[in-house]
């Protein structure tokens, strides 16, 4: 598993916390962003964090919704003593930026400032050179876009990533879950669980979780039968299909399958069709109190041993041990 720690001593003082919000942010992706950090306030009894809002010039600054959030201070006065940063921008991110801007996170990636990319403040971290050498994460849209453009990056597509001083995220609501790991990472794990009952969340999501994209957008311009095929595999988890049968209720021969699979999604049938048992029962052992046995049944395995060396083969660890975790 990759190291996700966060170096974070213990201190009576909070930690200063700037907003650099972008023109066309999101206001969803702020408010995850920032409301786990004054709920933790509110539900310690302490001011564990103090936050700051900036903008480029100072000024008020317009989000998608086309309502303006008044920063009150430019980045140009943003103080290096700051302890977290998080960076609120538009995806895709403008082509043409301030260079002052750039600069000034060119200089905060070489401080001790945590750097946090919210939506498209993932591509402005990249821009600036700072995740370089990092694993990182932004929204879906922009994975191939990003890939071409900063190599340097090593980028996932995990609902968020925790990289040393360096966290980022898939957007909108993968925000609130990053951030309330970041509080158990301060403060303890309760503090966080409360703050995750305070939002009427079911449990805060982890960082090894994939982003949900539509499965057309997916595959792309892949071809109708490999998404009708995709689409069988995901409604028949609990009793697979052979490969045979899936091209048998496509109307194309086994082979023409094989080679859409190898084609579009490097894989062949069966290990595609695996993989999207495999994560379902992840999401059960983590979401549910269901047997591991009856997990087994549920994602087509013939028994909770074939089960257990399948999940291990394919994640490390055993389903016993991934509900440990």
């Amino acid at each position: 598993m990759p190291d996700t720690s966060i170096a974070s001593p213990f201190t009576s003082s909070p930690r200063w916390v700037g907003v650099l919000t972008l023109p066309g942010f999101s206001l969803l992706a702020q408010a995850c962003a920032l409301e786990p950090l004054m709920v933790a306030n509110q539900l310690s009894g302490q001011r564990l964090y103090r936050v700051q809002a900036f903008s480029p010039d100072g000024g008020e600054v317009p989000s998608l919704a086309e309502l303006s959030l008044a920063a009150g201070r430019s980045f140009e006065s943003l103080p290096m003593e700051l302890d977290m940063l998080i960076v609120c921008a538009p995806s895709p991110l403008p082509t043409t930026l301030d260079g002052g801007t750039v600069g000034r996170m060119r200089s905060l990636g070489r401080s001790n400032t945590m750097l946090i990319g919210i939506g498209g403040g993932t591509e402005l971290l990249a821009r600036a050179g700072v995740l370089d050498g990092y694993r990182a994460t932004l929204p879906w849209q922009r994975f191939a876009a990003f890939t071409r453009d900063f190599p340097r990056v090593r980028l996932s597509q995990q609902l968020f990533e925790i990289d040393r001083d360096r966290l980022t995220c898939g957007g909108g609501t993968a925000a609130m879950d990053m951030m309330m790991t970041l509080v158990a990472s301060h403060h303890g794990s309760e503090l966080a669980e409360r703050v995750s009952e305070h939002f009427v969340l079911e449990r805060i999501r982890m960082a090894d979780e994939p982003q949900q994209v539509p499965l057309r957008a997916r595959l792309g311009h892949a071809p109708a039968p490999l998404v009708d095929a995709v689409m069988l595999m995901e409604a028949n988890i609990e009793e697979p299909l052979t490969t045979h049968e899936l091209a048998e209720h496509l109307g194309i021969s086994r082979r023409q399958l094989e080679r859409l699979f190898k084609k579009y999604l490097q894989a062949v049938p069966g290990r595609y069709y695996l993989d999207l048992r495999l994560q379902e029962a992840r999401r059960l052992l983590r979401e549910s109190d269901l047997p591991v046995g009856e997990i087994a049944m549920k994602t087509g395995f013939s028994s909770p041993a074939h089960f257990s060396t399948a999940y291990r083969n394919h994640f490390g660890v055993t389903p016993r041990e991934e509900r440990l975790h």
